[in-house]
């Protein structure tokens, strides 16, 4: 799909660290904590929430009163007289919601658009669906986080089969995916240098957790759940499943955080941006399925698919992001469309820091857009997989006056 009218103004864009699962963001309730480092985001930007005339929030994992979605986050951000969907697209959430936006832009119906991902994997709820059929009217559980990372009811399989699927069919063996994992994680070194030089552009540092808006309980100093890499350290784990290629340090590991920008028009984007001198576009999206089982494989059709909208090759592109849970993924896209592994994820990907679902995508982009305005402007492409067999990609342009 192309956009003709969709633009983010700069500086709109904010990522709060991400998280490991169970630490310090454990027990924030992840939509009021996104509702309030949106806040701080649009603060910071010298945006007031009142321009705003409507919502898209996306998450992946349910939490008390989610069922309120966009308009209960809308009114906590300061802007209640906005409503909007809830997007909810497993790990393509980030990339679909700004589609979603840029969408609403286009027909005209919005112009100043909020985008705003979260997602807690830590304390995943347990739920119960009743079924009164049933013997003695005993009903069923689910433990969203775990028995969705266990099972996908369609091919069968653990979220890690399909990287080993993918794996096995294209030859990718464990001593390549142990060595673009020292690519990302050294790739990752460059956003940290200089105090975290690059990462301050966009995130929310140091960020204070309160809860309460009363008293601070922690404060976050950049993303946490970072390991140590290294060759030794990665030859000597364990595969995840027997006989299997790929590790724990070879994969990426669930976390908590939220992400957002806004969406709008043209001149309005001119108008809220931080830098006058900075157009971002979004030129196109794509989405693709590939055969059941085999995630890693459907970035390259989705990519395609968007560069075709956009009218671009991969050759046209200036910086690319990936959101690649397995270095599978990487390998494969490579492999496949002739990029070089060190020209993808200049500053690291998810792969290194980390997986909170629904807000990884939308980081990702905001990512893209700083490395672009440090070239000077250019063409960009993120795509990243999604649970199963999908992916989705978006396309934007830079320029810088």
């Amino acid at each position: 799909m192309s956009f003709q009218r969709a633009y983010i103004p700069y500086g709109s864009g904010w990522s709060t660290p991400f998280v490991k699962w169970q630490g310090s963001m454990a027990n924030l309730h992840p939509l009021k904590f996104a509702a309030q480092c949106a806040t701080s985001a649009l603060a910071r930007a010298k945006i007031d929430a009142k321009v705003l005339d409507g919502i898209v929030l996306g998450f992946t994992v349910p939490s008390t009163q989610c069922f309120y979605g966009a308009p209960w986050v809308a009114a906590l951000t300061g802007a209640p007289g906005i409503t909007g969907p809830i997007v909810m697209q497993a790990c393509a959430t980030g990339a679909r919601s700004i589609a979603t936006a840029a969408s609403m832009i286009d027909a005209g119906s919005n112009a100043r658009v909020l985008v705003l991902t979260a997602d807690r994997c830590s304390n995943g709820p347990h739920l119960y669906y009743s079924d009164s059929s049933a013997p003695g009217g005993t009903g069923q559980s689910e433990n969203w986080v775990m028995d969705n990372f266990s099972k996908d009811p369609w091919a069968g399989g653990a979220m890690v089969a399909t990287a080993e699927n993918v794996a096995k069919e294209a030859g990718i063996d464990r001593a390549t995916q142990d060595a673009l994992t020292l690519l990302r994680y050294a790739q990752y070194q460059d956003a940290l240098k200089d105090d975290s030089a690059f990462l301050k552009r966009f995130m929310l540092l140091p960020l204070e957790l309160n809860p309460s808006g009363k008293k601070v309980i922690g404060t976050v100093r950049g993303d946490e759940g970072i390991f140590a890499t290294s060759a030794e350290g990665l030859a000597a784990l364990r595969p995840v499943l027997p006989e299997g290629t790929v590790t724990f340090g070879s994969q990426t590991h669930p976390a908590d955080g939220n992400a957002g920008l806004l969406v709008t028009g043209a001149d309005e984007a001119k108008e809220l941006a931080t830098d006058k001198a900075v157009s971002i576009r979004i030129v196109s999206s794509g989405e693709a399925r590939v055969k059941k089982g085999f995630m890693a494989m459907a970035t390259v059709p989705a990519a395609r698919q968007a560069l075709a909208a956009a009218g671009w090759s991969f050759a046209d592109c200036n910086a690319i992001k990936t959101h690649n849970p397995f270095a599978v993924n990487d390998v494969y896209f490579s492999r496949e469309t002739g990029v070089p592994a060190d020209a993808v994820n200049r500053f690291g990907s998810s792969l290194i820091f980390g997986h909170p679902q629904g807000p990884t995508g939308t980081r990702l982009v905001v990512e893209l857009i700083e490395e672009l305005v440090l070239r000077g402007g250019g063409r960009g492409l993120f795509v990243g997989c999604a649970a199963g067999d999908s992916a989705m990609a978006l396309c934007l342009e830079v320029r810088v006056a």
